[in-house]
């Protein structure tokens, strides 16, 4: 051999090391580096947001039209929606957790979920923006918190549904695995049932973050009287476009907005489905993952491993030793007296029936205030509301039949198929932050050219905001779906019927259910738009509680706007307990993964 060959390729190899031994050197510090970059922008965030909140409130606020100031508008709406987020995590596990586990409240708390979701966001409107602006009157941050607390209320409900059908459904070999290690119950929180709701919550996530852009106009525009408050923001923009008929400014609005969902989808999302894949119930792994640049950096990243190691992991653990200690000294004290408490036993039993008796008083008292207001209306107006409700009821069901109809076979294919969910997740998120009022006009147009009216245009409302409830939680249980379990379908050479009837249906059945009961809600909170709509000066309505109450509503017919509310209240009420309740049984005790 050539000793100078030799010696060039030595020197060669030697350069590959070296320069391999750099980059593997330098890239962690590279996404260190990203990190902080990330963390130093969060805190910028932040102390703009403080500072603009501290100020006083702007009545009669100019909503500039120039693209330039999109920007600004966005990053307002976005930290609105982020908060509005928040919130409705927090309620949705406390809420969702404490309906599993009270079966003494249970039956009522998910009876009163179910009448929230149906009530339409704007009658929360005029309450919350008056106590909010009455709390912090010298102060902007009081309108912020109203268009926040609002903006939970269009969000919350679904994740609340989400978490509480996780809880009902998680194995019973998990539960004793819980029992035999004796996890407290922050641990059995922590440790067993959010990571098992954990695909579910971030599917749902994904739908009350579009249920926010959804009815962000209708938060960020409001009117009082004489007093007109608008908040900075993309929705304002968007409303002011439309009310200026700006078609140049609606458009660069809807590019903004569309523009954020997919950036949103791409660094939170899609790292959250990829994180929350561990979580799937399974004995084998599944060959195919959801990949994220962004969950990369953060898994890779030595400074977050640090910070968890010496912080985070420290605090777990002395929150969980401290909490064990205490259950050991109550269960000695237990052994000790027989009765070990009886003091608090008492003040245990006699609080709920303290609070039960004021409860039972307060609604007693609404009660005969409601009998009084209602006392003047005649024998045909109940008839009348009794057809609307009739009318409404139709088309309500009508709509979830005709969105499980596509959706349930979409929803399983996105979820089953990570490359198509890759593609098809976004345009569905695009899909469902649009506002059904905007696409409805549109809707209702081509409708009356082909010869229908406000009676087929009414289910098309109630279906544009409703289906998304559906496909998103189908999406969920689709990817949920065990990895073992299919093979075994494949295995056994499961025919298209089969695979349908004995594994997907099964499978994605507690998240279908979750999935109907929200829609539902929403077709009914739709119906206030969808059967009274005003287009192009013209009134178009058609029969139901929903154009019942909005023409009360503009006759100032309080009785009626009373009775049309209890009559949906009582509908979704009994729905719920013949129905919703029934299945949410079934999803628990019949279809549970139970080995």
């Amino acid at each position: 051999m050539n000793p100078l060959h030799s010696a060039f390729s030595y020197t060669r190899g030697r350069d590959t090391l070296a320069r391999s031994q750099v980059l593997r050197r330098t890239w962690p510090l590279v996404m260190d580096l990203c990190v902080a970059a990330i963390g130093l922008a969060i805190f910028y965030a932040i102390v703009r947001i403080a500072m603009f909140w501290a100020g006083p409130p702007s009545e009669q606020m100019v909503v500039s039209m120039s693209p330039r100031a999109l920007p600004q508008y966005a990053f307002y709406s976005v930290v609105r929606i982020f908060l509005a987020y928040v919130l409705s995590l927090i309620f949705a596990v406390s809420y969702g957790y404490l309906a599993a586990y009270n079966k003494h409240l249970e039956s009522f708390m998910i009876a009163t979920l179910d009448i929230l979701q149906s009530i339409p966001v704007l009658s929360f409107l005029p309450p919350v923006m008056l106590a909010m602006i009455a709390l912090f009157p010298t102060r902007h941050f009081g309108v912020e918190l109203g268009a926040i607390l609002l903006l939970f209320t269009g969000a919350v409900w679904n994740m609340a549904f989400s978490f509480y059908s996780s809880i009902k459904s998680i194995p019973r070999e998990l539960r004793e695995a819980a029992d035999i290690n004796r996890f407290s119950w922050l641990q059995r929180l922590v440790q067993l049932e959010l990571p098992y709701a954990a695909i579910g919550l971030v599917w749902n996530s994904i739908m009350s973050v579009a249920g926010a852009w959804f009815t962000l106009m209708a938060c960020e525009m409001f009117h009082f009287g004489t007093k007109d408050f608008r908040l900075p923001g993309l929705g304002s923009y968007l409303q002011t476009a439309a009310d200026l008929k700006n078609g140049t400014a609606i458009a660069w609005g809807l590019l903004t907005m569309i523009a954020i969902i997919v950036a949103i989808d791409q660094l939170i999302w899609r790292p959250l489905i990829g994180w929350s894949d561990k979580f799937k119930f399974e004995q084998v792994e599944s060959s195919q993952h959801v990949s994220s640049p962004l969950l990369h950096l953060f898994t890779h990243s030595t400074a977050l491993s640090a910070i968890a190691r010496h912080t985070t992991e420290p605090i777990n653990e002395a929150i969980y030793i401290k909490i064990k200690l205490a259950n050991r000294r109550r269960e000695q004290l237990a052994r000790i007296a027989q009765h070990p408490v009886a003091h608090e036993g008492i003040t245990g039993r006699i609080l709920p029936w303290a609070l039960l008796t004021v409860t039972a008083t307060g609604v007693l008292i609404a009660a005969v205030h409601a009998i009084e207001l209602v006392r003047p209306v005649t024998g045909a107006q109940y008839l009348e509301l009794l057809k609307g409700a009739g009318a409404t009821f139709l088309r309500v069901n009508f709509s979830l039949l005709l969105a499980a109809a596509w959706t349930i076979p979409v929803g399983v294919a996105i979820g089953s198929h990570p490359r198509l969910a890759r593609l098809a997740q976004p345009l569905a998120q695009i899909a469902a932050s649009v506002p059904a009022t905007a696409l409805f006009p549109v809707v209702l147009l081509m409708l009356i050219r082909l010869g229908g009216g406000l009676g087929i245009g009414s289910i098309a409302l109630m279906l544009l905001g409703t289906q998304w409830y559906i496909l998103f939680n189908v999406i969920a249980g689709a990817m949920a779906i065990p990895t073992d379990l299919k093979e075994v379908a494949t295995l056994f050479r499961f025919s298209s019927i089969e695979r349908w009837r004995k594994l997907i249906l099964p499978g994605i059945f507690p998240f279908l259910v979750t999935g109907m009961v929200t829609a539902s809600g929403g077709a009914w909170n739709a119906s206030i738009f969808a059967e009274y709509f005003t287009l192009d000066g013209k009134t178009l309505t058609t029969l139901g509680l929903g154009e019942q109450i909005n023409a009360a509503t503009a006759d100032g017919q309080f009785p009626i706007i009373l009775l049309g509310t209890i009559l949906i209240s009582l509908m979704v009420v009994t729905t719920n307990r013949l129905v919703w309740r029934r299945l949410y049984r079934l999803a628990e005790t019949r279809y549970r993964l139970d080995g």
